[in-house]
This record gives structure tokens, C-alpha cells and sequence, in this order.
């Protein structure tokens, strides 16, 4: 019986042979679920669901509707046990890639290939960046910083100013240059930044309060 750590040993090979040029990153939040994977090629961004034998279908309805939010594609990975019958289970938009075990090893077959997703929602895909990654993308774009907006505007308005086609390069980009060492410190510093800039606001709106108070005197 294949478990899930069996599975991804070899998947992530088989998804490089198969795309090229490809990133993964494993156990990321998305909406109510947790992507087992997500696999960064130049142009779109796949959610990878896998489904041991030692797995069950009790919260794979929830999680097609969160992978559905967030990715322009998606793959189920399923163990011999899940083959025949994991189509009833995924649209059919989802791609599947079932694995065997072979000789102790496991091998992996691609039974159907993914098509565009058509529930992405843009900006729930969008919230995958951090906010120096959109900065960056702001900068590319030539567009003004909104220092002090939230994440949320800033979304907005990268949705209204750049072309999708433009933009998914720009954000498979980014995330293929994603430095956890180097981005701690980076997201720290804007948060530091944002932190002076709110203590600013606030000094100003206290001071503009005193003033109107003195001439109401």
C-alpha cells in the first residue's frame, strides 16, 4: 500500500520530466483546506491533491471548491485503490495521475490531463503573494505603491491596471524567485514601515484634533 510520503518521492520528478521548468511548494493554506502542493510552471499556477490508499473522499468536496478558488489548473494524485473510481470524485476539468507500485518503487501514470480551471477567481489567487511580491509587481508596472492601502486594494487595483496574460508570467515570476530566507526579513521591514507610517497618521490626526479644539477656545 502506497502512503502519501511514498507518493511524493517521485512525483515531483515525474511533474519536472513532464512541465520543464517547474517550483513546488508542499502544505500551503488555501481558503478553508491545504494544498498538498502547488507546482509553479512560467505561466500558470497547478494545485496537487493526492489521495494515498490509505486515504478517504471525506473532505475532498470541500477541497475541489478551495483548489477551485485559487489555481488555474489541477491534479489529483491517487493510489492504486482510488484509480477506477477518483473521476466520479474531481471535475472533469481536474487532471489525474494515478500511482503504482512497481517492483517496490512507485510509478506514475497520467490518465487525464488538466484543463484551464474555470472558478479561478483572480483575486483569490493573487492572495497566494506576499505583499513585497505585489509591491514588485506594482513597481514593474509602473504603478503608484499604496503604501498605506490593504492587501485587498492593492489587488484591485494589479487586477484592473495589468493584462491576465501579462500578469500570470509576472506572478509565476515572482514565485519562482521566492526566497524563505530572504523574505522574513524583507516582510518584516515592511511591516516595521507600515507600523511608523500608522504612528505618523495617527500623531497627525491628534495634533489636527488639538488645533480645531484651540480655536474653538
Amino acid at each position: 500500500m502506497l502512503k502519501d510520503k511514498d507518493i511524493r518521492e517521485g512525483l515531483f520528478d515525474f511533474l519536472e520530466e513532464k512541465y520543464g521548468k517547474v517550483r513546488i511548494f508542499e502544505e500551503k493554506t488555501m481558503g478553508r483546506s491545504r494544498a498538498d502542493a502547488i507546482m509553479i510552471t512560467t505561466s500558470q499556477i497547478c494545485g496537487i491533491e493526492i489521495k494515498s490508499d490509505a486515504d478517504t473522499y471525506v473532505r475532498l468536496s470541500r477541497q475541489v471548491k478551495d483548489y477551485n478558488h485559487f489555481f488555474d489548473m489541477n491534479y489529483v494524485v491517487v493510489g492504486t485503490s482510488h484509480a477506477k473510481h477518483i473521476s466520479e470524485h474531481v471535475p472533469d476539468f481536474w487532471g489525474i495521475i494515478t500511482v503504482d507500485e512497481i517492483e517496490g518503487k512507485p510509478d506514475y501514470y497520467e490518465l487525464r490531463r488538466p484543463a484551464k480551471n474555470p472558478y479561478m477567481e483572480p483575486t483569490y489567487k493573487l492572495s497566494i503573494m506576499w505583499r513585497p511580491e505585489l509591491a514588485h509587481i506594482q513597481e514593474i508596472n509602473n504603478m503608484p505603491k499604496y503604501k498605506e492601502k490593504s492587501k485587498a486594494f492593492v489587488i484591485e487595483k494589479i487586477l484592473a491596471k495589468v493584462p491576465e496574460e501579462i500578469l500570470n508570467t509576472q506572478l509565476c515570476e515572482e514565485l519562482f524567485e521566492r526566497d524563505y530566507d530572504a523574505i522574513a526579513k524583507v516582510i518584516n521591514d515592511y511591516r516595521k514601515a507600515r507600523q511608523r507610517g500608522a504612528k505618523k497618521t495617527g500623531v497627525r490626526a491628534v495634533k489636527k484634533v488639538l488645533r480645531k479644539s484651540r480655536k474653538r477656545v
